[in-house]
Parts: structure tokens; C-alpha cells; sequence
């Protein structure tokens, strides 16, 4: 346990840190840690931390230097750090900018740093691959189509890349934005969204241009990735989660620029057009043409002269579309994200391929200044029925998994959860659809899935937004880029086992700020005595590190609990 009487913190040699929650400086030394460490596990108040490479080189690539980072370490410690943790710290942090990528004047691609560790790579085989013969002193020359995959090898090895090549101007393109037109359509970027757009461009830096803006659902997103093409004023491709999304970017950028219908194309199943603004999601861009192992919509990337790849949700970029970007590396890309959290591990190829973390904006900070909702998490602990439990004990990992995450007894929880908010949009979420099928019947909701076509979708989303649908149940196809301005409760009834990107993409679904009452409800139910107990301590670990807190209750079912139950009476039993 932590001494109370010291700092909140506790750096250990590994780059370990453990945090005492009930500590009074705890939520401050939070706030410090989340710039250049990452929340791994939190059981009780003592919520351990990891300081990595990656997370050192975002802080690194936003300004702080190694010294920063330990006057942090040191000021919420309270006592001395370790030795090793103090030189880790410096060699890796100082590694970021040891190597530069330039173009010569004559348009060579060279790669610049200290001659024996330029030397020492040269001699690596997966780096000898992009590396020309000879070279001066200090510079090794590099072949152009290795720009991206050098990046790569070289963040593998443990030597980030500052890329200074400079990008194509791509072909020039008549934007602006509404609120500099003179239209009646005006609107004006927060001062939050403006700073991002600076932070991407870096105006007058050579390393300009490419990195990722991290900011919640509701924040504004695609409004920033707007107002970065129109400060470009270049051909534009978009890259997106799903057709929705597609239609949405399209009807923002008719909304706030100057742009026309003709100018804006969507590639996505139904529809094949490209056009100077073109919006593709990133399904199309994987589709495999039948027998073959072509993709065949890859040609997207070639079609024209793009100065700009906006990457839309990028946690989400699959495999084939990194390889496509380690090609692409003389375009601008920006990426757009609630959560550079991956779960397949893949954050480090972001960081290479796009490009590091350029603006990070706290939930809270946003949520104080009253431009996203003010949530309350809740985590209920449902028993299992009598029956499920007794199959529950006797079945094999996957399959408890699921008998936990589909028990009966959540339909009746949801029941009551909702009679607790009259008047407010619900949207009820989770992963199986028979679970989903048995919601949507027991609550008399429509059911929003994958296997509904795209018009009916629409539809349903549009009753919701004008209050004629109170509760849609709906399954994953929602996690991302869809506007429900108005939904203010979401009830998590199954997830994907422990997938903290899922439920920070679920609990943006309801911030969006809303009109009177700017307060939401994000209620998560979990089996008791089961795997997904676990699971949902894995799943909170994103929102806990932005300073949410989780009240835990145990849910009674019986007939006399359930008549005088109501929320205050459950979070007596807060944990």
C-alpha cells in the first residue's frame, strides 16, 4: 500500500507507476500521467500505470522533453525515482529526433543522425533494404518508395523517425469554410477545434502536415478534419467507418464550406464516384475481388492527385490499408480518433504510417466547459438465472463468455433502468443478436443491426433524432460515427470481451451536448460471479484514465425489490 503521507505516486524501476486513487492530489497527478503513460489495470485504489516507448514519443512528438516528464514523475512521487527508471526515460524520450528525414534540393530522400548509429542500422537487413550505397558523413541516402516502410522497421528498432520530407501540394481546390464566406450558413470553429487544425498544419515546421488529433465523440471531429482541407484547399480523400458516416461527412461539408454537390463524391457499395472531395469507407477498400487475392478498390488511392488522406476513426485502419499508407507517405494524412487505443497492438504502425499524436484534449476539460454532456458511468452486477448458471460452470471459456454476456435477467434490468429516465432517448446496445432480437421484443424497440439495409437504417436513426422512437436497440454497427445529438441514456447489455476503444466509442454515442438538462447516463451490466466481471474492469480503463469513475451496484431481482427499487436505492450499494 501506498504511503499516504507522500506524493499520490510510486515510480518503480520497470516504469511501473502506481497511483493511490484516494490520494488528494490524485486526479491532478492523473492528468500528468495521461500524457506520457498508459493506465494498464486498476483493482481497488491503486491504479498502475505504464510509461513505453510510444507513449513517451507522443509526449516527445507534442513538446515535452525527458526532463519534463521526470520534474512530473518527481513532483507527484513525493520520494526519490529509481536510477533506471531516471536513464530509460532519457534514452528513449532523446531518441525521438535523433533521426530526420529531409529532401536534398535536388530531391534526393536522405536520412540524417549520427554517423556510427546510421552505420549500425545500415547493417540491419530489413534496413539495408531501403538504404543506398554510400552516403556522406552523418546521411544515409534512401530510396523514395521505402519512406513509409523505413519508418516502420526504424519504430520497431527503437528509433522514431522525424519525418521533414515534406508532401505533393496534391491539385489545388477553390474552399473555404462558411464562417470566412459571407454566406448564411456562418459558423465558427471553438477555440479547442482551431487549436487542432494549427497543431496538424504547424505552419512554417517541415515536419507539418501528418499525426493524429485525439478528441471524444461529440467534440467536433469531423469539424476539425473539415477545416484542415479547407486550410489545405486541395484534393481530399476521406476514409470512414461505414456508409453512414459517408452521408454524414457529406451533408457537414455541404453544411460549413463552400463545396457543391458536384464537387463531393461517395465511394462506397452503392455508389462509385470520385470527385476532388471523395469519401470512402474503409470496407470498400478491403473488398477482395472474388478468387483473387486484388483489392480491387485500392486504385481509390491513385484516382487523383490527393494532397490530403483524412483517416477517420483510425483506430480502426485495417491491415491492407497500412500497406497502402507506407506508399503514401508524400501525402498529408491526418487521423481522427476518440482513442488511439488498438486492440490488435498496432498503435506504433499509426504512429509511423500517419504520424504521432499532434492534440489531445481532456474529456473532462471539454465536459466542464459544458461542450460535450456530463456522464454518470454505472456498472450493474446482474445474478445469472438459475438455469444459465448451472451451463455457465460447465462450459468451455468461449462459451461462457457469451452464456454471461446474453443472461436473461439483464432484460429485466434494462426495464427498470428505463422507467428511471421519463422523457429521455435510450439506446440500448450489445453484441449477440438473439440477445439483441430478445430486447428489441421485450421492450417493444425497433431493432437497428448489420443486417438492416442502409435506407432502413437512415430511417430509423432520423425517428430517433425527432423523438418519435424513445428506445433503439442497436447492435455494434453503431459504435462509430453515428449523430444522435439527442440520446442522453445508453445501456451496454454485451461487449466485446474487454475492448476499451468499444466502450469509450459506446459512451460517445450520448455526448453530445444537449439543449436544457446537459447530463447523460451510460449504465454497463455485467453477469456477477463471471468472466465478465473482468472484462468490464479491462473496458473502463480508457474513460477511468480521462477521470470518469464507475459506480458499482449489485441489482436485486425479486419481486419486492424491484417494486420499491429505484437508482438512488440501488447506488446505496455503491462499491
Amino acid at each position: 500500500m501506498l504511503n499516504r503521507g507522500s506524493g499520490p505516486i510510486v515510480v518503480q524501476a520497470d516504469l511501473t507507476v502506481l497511483l493511490d486513487d484516494r490520494h488528494l492530489h490524485a486526479a491532478a497527478a492523473r492528468e500528468k500521467l495521461s500524457q506520457f503513460a498508459d493506465l494498464i489495470k486498476r483493482p481497488g485504489d491503486i491504479h498502475t500505470y505504464r510509461i513505453t516507448p510510444l507513449s513517451l514519443w507522443n509526449a516527445a512528438a507534442a513538446g515535452m522533453a525527458a526532463e519534463d516528464i521526470l520534474g512530473c514523475l518527481q513532483c507527484y512521487s513525493g520520494c526519490e525515482l529509481p536510477l533506471k527508471a531516471r536513464s530509460r526515460i532519457h534514452m528513449l524520450a532523446d531518441r525521438y529526433g535523433k533521426l530526420q528525414l529531409q529532401c536534398s534540393p535536388e530531391g534526393e530522400l536522405l536520412l540524417y543522425g549520427n554517423e556510427a548509429l546510421l552505420q549500425s542500422l545500415a547493417e540491419l537487413p530489413a534496413i539495408r533494404l531501403f538504404v543506398s550505397e554510400g552516403g556522406a558523413e552523418g546521411q544515409r541516402t534512401i530510396r523514395p518508395e521505402g519512406r513509409g516502410l523505413l519508418k516502420q522497421e526504424l519504430v520497431r528498432l527503437g528509433y522514431p523517425v522525424v519525418d521533414e520530407a515534406g508532401y505533393r501540394r496534391g491539385e489545388a481546390l477553390a474552399v473555404e469554410l462558411r464562417n470566412s464566406s459571407g454566406t448564411g450558413n456562418d459558423f465558427g470553429l471553438r477555440d479547442y477545434q482551431e487549436q487542432a487544425v494549427d497543431m496538424f498544419y504547424r505552419a512554417g515546421r517541415q515536419d507539418g502536415g501528418s499525426g493524429v488529433l485525439v478528441l471524444p465523440c461529440g467534440a467536433g471531429k469531423t469539424v476539425i478534419g473539415i477545416a484542415a482541407l479547407a486550410r489545405l484547399a486541395c484534393d481530399t480523400l476521406i476514409l470512414t467507418s461505414n456508409v453512414t458516416s459517408v452521408k454524414q461527412w457529406k451533408q457537414e461539408l455541404l453544411d460549413k464550406t463552400t463545396l457543391t454537390e458536384a464537387e463531393i463524391g461517395e465511394y462506397a457499395a452503392s455508389s462509385k464516384q470520385v470527385r476532388p472531395v471523395t469519401i470512402a469507407t474503409y470496407q470498400i477498400l478491403t473488398h477482395k475481388r472474388p478468387r483473387t487475392d486484388e483489392y480491387s478498390h485500392m486504385k481509390l488511392f491513385q484516382e487523383r492527385n490527393w494532397g490530403l488522406i483524412i483517416y477517420d476513426e483510425v483506430h480502426l485502419l485495417p491491415a491492407p490499408v497500412f500497406r497502402m499508407t507506407a506508399d503514401l507517405q508524400a501525402t498529408r494524412r491526418l487521423g481522427l480518433t476518440a482513442t488511439l487505443i488498438r486492440e490488435d497492438g498496432r498503435e506504433e504502425d499509426v504512429f509511423s504510417l500517419i504520424g504521432p499524436k499532434r492534440f489531445d484534449m481532456p474529456w473532462r476539460m471539454l465536459e466542464s466547459r459544458r461542450w460535450i454532456a456530463r456522464v454518470e458511468c454505472t456498472e450493474i452486477r446482474v445474478p445469472l438465472a438459475l438455469d444459465e448458471g448451472d451451463a455457465y460452470a460447465n462450459a468451455e471459456p468461449k462459451a461462457r463468455a457469451r452464456i454471461a454476456g446474453e443472461n436473461t435477467e439483464k432484460l429485466q434490468t434494462v426495464k427498470r433502468l428505463i422507467e428511471k429516465h421519463p422523457g429521455k432517448q435510450v439506446l440500448v446496445i450489445g453484441q449477440y443478436l438473439q440477445q439483441l432480437h430478445a430486447a428489441a421484443c421485450a421492450l417493444r424497440a425497433p431493432l437497428l443491426t448489420g443486417e438492416l439495409p442502409h435506407h432502413e437504417r437512415e430511417k430509423l436513426y432520423e425517428l430517433f433524432k425527432r423523438g418519435e422512437v424513445p428506445v433503439l436497440v442497436v447492435s455494434k454497427v453503431a459504435n462509430f460515427a453515428v449523430d444522435l445529438p439527442d440520446a442522453a441514456v445508453a445501456i451496454q447489455i454485451s461487449g466485446s470481451y474487454g475492448s476499451r476503444q468499444e466502450e469509450a466509442q459506446r459512451i460517445g454515442r450520448i455526448l453530445r451536448p444537449k439543449r436544457e438538462d446537459n447530463r447523460a447516463w451510460f449504465y454497463t451490466l455485467v453477469s456477477e460471479g463471471t468472466s465478465e466481471v473482468a472484462y468490464a474492469r479491462k473496458r473502463q480503463l480508457f474513460m477511468l484514465e480521462q477521470g470518469y469513475r464507475y459506480d458499482i451496484c449489485r441489482w436485486n431481482s425479486s419481486a419486492a425489490a424491484a417494486e420499491a427499487a429505484s437508482l438512488l436505492h440501488i447506488r446505496e450499494t455503491a462499491q
